[in-house]
């Protein structure tokens, strides 16, 4: 294996956060074929080691394992290079499309797009949830544990942090205990080094938030403090989160409407990056409403900073112990329970976008512990269905590149609405 300069790893990084397009599948392939294929950094051995270990973690596996590849050619410092690359690039073009979302995505024509959009998105989710189910779904007792998230969400209106703690108890005590590896134990000068990173990176993360709960307008401290939550809750990837996100930031926090809400989704699937990008959309739209561009910059780099930099923590204080913690059974027990839980996730993070977009109305009807939202037939939306369709076949069928899909079913929405 050679190691390159800090210089050519910067340049590497760039090349990566640029072409970073299509979600993680997409995106740690990429890191495979560059780091892995053509350069010869890493050990195929050491890489799938670390992607399993970045899989235990909340938060994007793809940057986090970008952030784990500088960290072991670099240090820290190839970490913060690595890991920021991957983000930065996908994260000024979120900026930039919600400036110009806020500014202009009330107009006719700018709706009609966003439109097209939403229905794609529709799509978009569902495909997620055939590959996941793919990969997570290989056993009876995975069927269970997904259909029970569903009903969990979906009929009994849990909250999902409950699904998720469930599943991960379920999955680590129904696993044997034993032997975790074979490896030497680690000297202390590595348990020191690790803490000594926890406590770093734990205070560039809370004591900003700290600050912003005391002196910062309320609702700037109110996305730290949300923000914050959620980077120690996205297990699975961000379809797992984005529903719990929606319902909070649209039904119990009233930040975005659910059309906002979708659109932002739609943005960040166009942009290179982790799809949890999203989240700067949602802080930008959520503080600009309420105190113009400034605040809005501020909600957008509030949010980003509240989901990111726990990713470098958790990598650089974790990073020592990866071939320890990977052979843990009842770690790995607990992280297959969650990803079974994330399939019954998805499929109400599905079914409550396709209700909302496809249905104009959507009452939700309560009987005891029960609360189902049942459309009104009589306010379904014929575009968006075909659209949605469309979509569907373009993606599942056809396997057409996600931005054509995306392209053509807003251009489809826009000369609808023209004629």
């Amino acid at each position: 294996m050679s190691e390159p300069s800090l210089s050519e790893l910067t340049h590497t990084f760039a090349k990566v956060g640029f072409l970073s397009f299509g979600g993680p599948a997409a995106q740690i392939a990429l890191m495979h074929r560059i780091i892995l294929d053509e350069k010869r950094w890493v050990g195929e051995a050491d890489y799938l080691r670390a992607l399993s270990f970045c899989m235990l973690l909340p938060g994007p596996e793809a940057m986090q394992l970008a952030t784990w590849i500088g960290w072991r050619l670099h240090g820290v410092k190839g970490g913060l290079i690595a890991g920021g690359l991957f983000v930065l690039p996908g994260a000024f073009v979120v900026l930039g499309l919600s400036l110009i979302y806020a500014a202009f995505g009330q107009v006719p024509i700018i709706a009609a797009l966003f439109t097209g959009v939403q229905a794609a998105v529709i799509a978009i989710v569902v495909e997620a949830l055939i590959r996941v189910s793919k990969r997570a779904l290989k056993s009876r007792e995975a069927h269970v544990i997904a259909v029970a998230a569903f009903a969990g969400l979906f009929v009994f209106k849990l909250p999902f942090p409950l699904i998720i703690l469930a599943a991960a108890t379920w999955g680590f005590l129904r696993s044997p205990s034993g032997p975790q590896d074979n490896a030497a134990p680690e000297p202390p000068a590595v348990f020191a080094q690790s803490a000594k990173a926890a406590a770093i990176w734990l205070a560039v993360w809370l004591i900003p938030l700290g600050l912003l709960i005391l002196t910062a307008p309320e609702r700037l401290a109110e996305i730290g403090v949300f923000f914050s939550k959620l980077a120690v809750l996205t297990f699975g990837g961000a379809y797992a989160v984005l529903a719990w996100m929606a319902q909070e930031v649209v039904q119990a926090k009233g930040w975005l409407t659910l059309p906002q809400m979708m659109d932002g989704l739609g943005l960040a699937e166009t942009t290179p990056g982790p799809l949890i990008l999203v989240n700067e959309f949602v802080g930008f739209m959520a503080a600009h409403q309420t105190g113009g561009w400034a605040m809005g910059l501020a909600g957008a780099a509030i949010a980003l900073w509240m989901t990111f930099v726990p990713c470098f923590l958790f990598i650089f204080a974790g990073a020592p112990f990866i071939e320890r913690l990977t052979h843990m059974p009842r770690l790995s027990g607990a992280l297959a329970a969650i990803t079974a839980a994330v399939v019954g996730v998805i499929a109400n993070l599905s079914l409550w976008f396709a209700l909302h977009v496809l249905f104009a109305s959507v009452p939700e009807f309560g009987l005891g512990p029960l609360h189902l939202s049942l459309p009104d037939p009589g306010t379904l939306r014929l575009l968006p269905l075909l659209i949605a369709a469309f979509a569907a076949w373009g993606l599942l069928v056809r396997h057409m590149p996600l931005l054509v899909v995306l392209m053509l079913s807003a251009l489809a929405s826009a000369a609808a609405a023209v004629l």
